[in-house]
């Protein structure tokens, strides 16, 4: 791994939280994902599936977190399995992790070999009366694919058919979008990364740049400050492209005059970062794009400041739309009249404003987390207004990173460059 080592009382906690959501006598069972194949004999970079890192912060192909804290034999209540490392495996593709180097990160001192999970798993489970089993329960998941994890839960559902068997992912949901101290301490460090690469950039675009150029830029910064790589897909999207929310081509000129809408984050630790950033080719905003993005700045800091325990987050959504509207119809992009003959169901300012403002963050860039709850103390939301405006060929979004406390809201991203000045005033800084 290139971060440095977490201290694995981040994931001690984390395995106690969920220990005592159990029922009694019970069994939770969490297989990582595998690796997945690519043409020919490749393989796509490996990923572990996140409440397998959130439980134990192992980062390694076919390992499996078993909780069972009822377990008469009190060294079993927590194991971890390991594949068993072996020579010629490791002259192909690197190192295994040995017992020692598991619990060191991971803080479970129970540790096994996947060859004889069978035989472990047997006693426990003639023991046990409950079995939690774990899938992918994203409301946004696509299931028309083959579901790798309902594979494991089908196999021990045939050969433990008896056994009563609960969900694990609604009890993860519950807990995992609530994030503690530990877990922002590792977040702040993909922030503060993702704030350098941001830093580097200002500084280097201009026009003729190519969007590639600039993702190269990220890249860079990310690599050389020990983040395992970017969140998700990079997104330089210059002139007109910045109107489409998921553009990856980056491939384009950076023409004199426009504004380039960056959406980009660090993974540190296997936590993320997400920001976007809307900058001037140039250096410098016109009139019409310094109205636009300030507009959109009124609704981001309005966002923030009404992120609050306590409030139910569809209320929130409305508030922040209701807020959209108010700012689309101060820089003429809607009317009174728009406003007073639109279609509930297709409101004018969705001309302007087409996605959701705010989604969960940590382990995965779209997080778990209940969209129909109240906001608590503990979780972690992005905050991303946008308008795009395709007779002006412009698009401008404004992201930050929003941890919730009881003393108030905590901006991940303070300090970083966000008002049209100090943009402008960091660009001044080029070479």
């Amino acid at each position: 791994m290139k971060y440095e080592a977490i201290d694995p009382k981040l994931f001690v906690q984390n395995r106690q939280r969920f220990v005592k959501k159990m029922k009694p006598n019970s069994l939770a069972i969490f297989p990582a994902t595998p690796t997945f194949p690519k043409s020919g004999d490749g393989t796509m970079p490996y990923k572990p599936d996140a409440d397998v890192l959130w439980l134990s912060g192992i980062v390694q192909e076919k390992t499996i977190v078993i909780l069972y804290p009822d377990n008469p034999d009190k060294n079993m209540r927590e194991v971890l399995v390991l594949l068993r490392p072996n020579d010629l495996l490791e002259k192909w593709v690197g190192h295994k992790l040995r017992k020692e180097e598991a619990t060191a990160i991971s803080g479970i001192k129970n540790v096994h070999w996947l060859d004889g999970i069978d035989t472990m798993l047997q006693v426990m489970m003639n023991s046990a009366d409950t079995v939690y089993l774990n899938t992918n329960e994203h409301n946004r998941l696509d299931t028309e694919l083959p579901r790798i994890d309902l594979l494991f839960v089908e196999d021990l559902m045939k050969k433990y058919p008896l056994h009563h068997y609960d969900r694990a992912a609604r009890i993860m949901k519950e807990l995992r979008c609530i994030k503690t101290k530990e877990e922002i301490a590792v977040t702040q460090k993909a922030v503060d990364i993702t704030a350098k690469a941001f830093d580097r950039v200002l500084k280097f675009v201009k026009p003729g740049v190519m969007e590639y150029e600039i993702e190269a830029e990220i890249t860079h910064e990310f690599l050389r400050n020990r983040a395992t790589g970017h969140a998700y897909e990079c997104i330089i999207a210059s002139g007109d492209r910045a109107r489409t929310l998921h553009y990856i081509d980056n491939n384009e000129e950076c023409k004199d005059g426009e504004l380039i809408l960056m959406d980009f984050g660090a993974e540190y630790g296997n936590y993320n970062a997400d920001m976007t950033r809307t900058i001037p080719v140039n250096g410098k905003f016109t009139k019409r794009q310094k109205e636009v993005y300030n507009a959109c700045l009124e609704v981001h800091n309005y966002c923030k400041k009404i992120l609050k325990p306590g409030l139910n987050l569809q209320d929130y959504i409305a508030k922040v739309n209701q807020e959209m509207e108010r700012q689309l119809l101060k820089i003429g992009l809607i009317t009174k009249n728009d406003i007073k003959n639109q279609d509930p169901a297709n409101p004018a300012y969705r001309k302007y404003f087409y996605h959701g403002v705010t989604h969960f963050l940590g382990l995965v860039v779209h997080d778990v987390g209940s969209y129909t709850d109240e906001v608590k103390e503990g979780m972690l939301f992005t905050v991303e207004p946008g308008i795009y405006i395709e007779e002006e060929q412009m698009g401008i979004r404004i992201e930050n990173n929003i941890w919730i406390t009881k003393n108030g809201n905590i901006d991940l991203f303070k300090g970083i460059p966000i008002t049209v000045e100090e943009i402008e005033a960091a660009m001044k800084q080029r070479k």
